[in-house]
């Protein structure tokens, strides 16, 4: 920092706010810290009895704030977002589209640690809306060396620490196992909480089918719903180890490729997720436990948003989820806005 006359500070970046206070009319920040002085300005700040100012010395090597967080915006920023204004040193991306968001986690801790700099965001793998904020990005200090927001950008590397997958239109078949419901002894109370949650999403039902606890007709029905151009398969029920649950079975019976059967997750524990390779296509074949039809929220709403925004989950994904995957079923749920899932 130096201190100059304020008709000398035109070019000049701030070091400081200027406050501004007029009486019963406004009291608040006339011009934010890294704010370049400019000659319209200089009335301005006389005005406020500023006839000095300490301001930014550039130096060779040393980079502002503001630059520093232009930096880490561009190491951050991938496709369908967009960044803020720079304001004290920090940088806010923002959403272009809804989708799910995803992070490089291991590039985001290594700025974390590099010191002096920091990005801080959501959680990644949960949806974001447009206009969401997803991540802050800022210098800690006044100014920093250009030598050492070059190593973090060679370490970090030319993919962007975060990235959104806009949702893609599936069209959905569900299979709704069970022979009391295939009897009509009880009503199909599934489906409904299904179509439900699937609502949220760009989705179309192509059809339902109702095949008991037929095995063979389980499998049929899952092969002729990819027939028909299903981007996605959804079965409800059947889905514990019990001798007569039919459902996994038949699932494995279709040729997919299981990921996993089972969850670390409560409610949810049940889970089958797999996918069918078909044509270049990856169509997701699920099998969701009953803990879907009466619980607010369980595993499907963990793997739902990834399933549309064709994120490929993978078995040490499923792994992860341990930690958090107990539901603590609040009375007044606020989920995504809660530790499930995370």
């Amino acid at each position: 920092m130096k201190e100059i006359r304020t008709e000398d500070a035109v070019g000049h970046v701030l070091c400081h706010d200027i406050t501004q206070i007029i009486k019963d009319q406004k009291k608040g920040v006339l011009f934010k810290k890294g704010h370049v002085v400019r000659e319209e300005d200089i009335p301005v700040l006389f005005s406020v009895g500023k006839e000095h100012l300490f301001v930014w010395k550039k130096q060779e090597g040393i980079l502002h704030e503001n630059e520093g967080a232009e930096i880490l915006y561009h190491l951050c920023a991938g496709e369908f977002m967009h960044g803020t204004d720079v304001s004290e040193g920090k940088i806010e991306l923002i959403a272009d589209c809804d989708g799910l968001l995803k992070i490089r986690r291991d590039a985001l801790r290594k700025v974390n640690s590099f010191g002096e700099m920091i990005i801080a965001s959501r959680h990644g793998d949960f949806p974001v809306k447009k206009d969401d904020k997803i991540a802050g990005t800022r210098i800690i200090p006044l100014i920093i060396e250009k030598e050492k927001m070059d190593r973090v950008s060679e370490e970090v590397g030319p993919e962007p620490i975060f990235s959104i997958l806009p949702y893609q239109k599936k069209k959905v078949g569900i299979i709704t196992t069970g022979s009391e419901i295939q009897k009509g002894l009880i009503k199909d109370a599934f489906t409904p909480v299904l179509r439900e949650k699937l609502s949220e999403y760009p989705t179309e039902i192509i059809g339902q089918t109702i095949p008991g606890d037929d095995r063979a007709q389980i499998t049929a029905d899952i092969l002729k719903f990819i027939d028909d151009g299903a981007d996605m398969v959804i079965l409800s029920g059947g889905m514990s180890v019990d001798p007569d649950d039919r459902t996994p079975g038949a699932i494995k019976d279709a040729g997919v490729r299981i990921v996993t059967y089972g969850a670390p997750v409560l409610p949810g524990a049940m889970l089958l997720v797999s996918y069918y390779d078909k044509d270049e296509r990856r169509i997701p074949v699920v099998g969701l436990p009953g803990c879907v039809m009466y619980a607010k929220r369980t595993v499907f709403d963990l793997i739902l948003p990834r399933l549309m925004a064709d994120d490929e989950i993978h078995s040490e994904e499923i792994a992860a989820y341990g930690e958090g995957g107990l539901c603590l079923n609040c009375k007044n749920c606020t989920f995504p806005n809660c530790g499930f899932g995370k």
